[in-house]
């Protein structure tokens, strides 16, 4: 039995969490779930350093993964990095991975697409060294790495080849950015010889931004990796082409540890209000199974969303339907 860290997280991740965890017993998992505080709402009853107190991190490193909910960053200075970010760098998380695939059934205005975004997920802007120098002058360091870069790069051919594509595409500004974006690419190009048979292109990302929009089936059968900030904000840009952020499950992989969860937020507005979209945290559950040796019950889970989106009688207000988070969880058990 592998034991899991849970975070339910802020806003409405305990009723998504719940739902999840409902979802994965109902598959058949043998998981062990293990509770633990992290967030601003803890934070904000307890204060302290970080987000996670020592209590946490002794369950987290103890764990084979973690599965968290969607927690809320304070945009405040002094505030504790986000829990994410913090899990991300202390379990060295290098590679944030986030499907966009298109569900039958909501097909948005410019078609159907089927990409993986890759992520460096420990630094750049986001190793939150940042400086104020006066009243008037603040400054942020991006910090870039070979060994990171060389990484993340890595699992972005290797899941290319896992999923038999042949495409990698490098997202950069190396030509403002010379000196990180140029480490990063030159990075990305040094592991491309590794594997001959799958190309990489590398594109400036306003030109990636546009094509996203203009063109996205350019990008089918496509892996798109790139630094921290870059590929955070067109992760999300790519998840409207599939209707919904609530539809996009994420995953945080390191050589030894990984953490599954939604790419949305806490969306605190709608707490209690049993309205959010549960296919993202639903999936990130699945994706866990599967990668703790849970694969029957994975793939269960993922044929079951598939037909509930498909049908849409039982969907949530984002992707057309009336139903709440817990009537299309119970859905989505009903078709296990």
């Amino acid at each position: 039995m592998k034991k899991v860290a849970v975070i339910k997280g802020d806003g409405t991740g305990p009723e998504l969490i719940r739902e999840t965890i409902s979802v994965l017993r109902a598959a058949g998992t043998k998981a062990e779930f293990v509770d633990c505080d992290a967030g601003a709402e803890w934070w904000d009853k307890n204060g302290g350093p970080s987000f996670i107190p020592d209590g946490s991190w002794k369950v987290i490193e103890g764990s084979a993964c973690c599965l968290k909910g969607p927690t809320t960053t304070l945009p405040i200075p002094g505030t504790p990095r986000s829990v994410a970010v913090s899990i991300r760098q202390r379990m060295n998380l290098y590679a944030n991975v986030r499907p966009v695939r298109t569900f039958s059934g909501q097909e948005g205005p410019l078609g159907k697409v089927d990409m993986v975004l890759v992520r460096e997920a420990t630094e750049g802007l986001y190793a939150g060294i940042e400086h104020r120098l006066s009243d008037d002058v603040a400054i942020a360091v991006r910090l870039v790495t070979k060994e990171k870069s060389t990484k993340v790069a890595r699992f972005a051919f290797e899941e290319a080849k896992r999923r038999g594509w042949k495409k990698v595409v490098a997202i950069t500004k190396a030509n403002i950015l010379k000196v990180t974006d140029g480490l990063f690419l030159d990075s990305v190009r040094g592991v491309s010889k590794r594997y001959p048979g799958i190309d990489l292109e590398d594109l400036f990302l306003d030109n990636f931004a546009q094509q996203l929009v203009k063109n996205p089936q350019r990008f089918d059968r496509t892996v798109v990796v790139g630094t921290n900030l870059f590929m955070d904000v067109m992760s999300e840009e790519a998840s409207g082409l599939i209707g919904s952020i609530g539809m996009v499950y994420s995953a945080n992989f390191g050589d030894k540890f990984a953490m599954f969860e939604p790419a949305h937020g806490s969306t605190p507005k709608y707490r209690g209000k049993d309205k959010v979209n549960p296919t993202a945290t639903v999936l990130s559950g699945a994706w866990m199974l599967d990668y703790i040796g849970e694969s029957k019950p994975s793939r269960a889970i993922f044929s079951a969303v598939r037909k509930v989106v498909q049908e849409g009688k039982d969907v949530t207000y984002d992707l057309g339907g009336k139903s709440g988070t817990r009537a299309m969880a119970r859905a989505i058990i009903r078709k296990l």
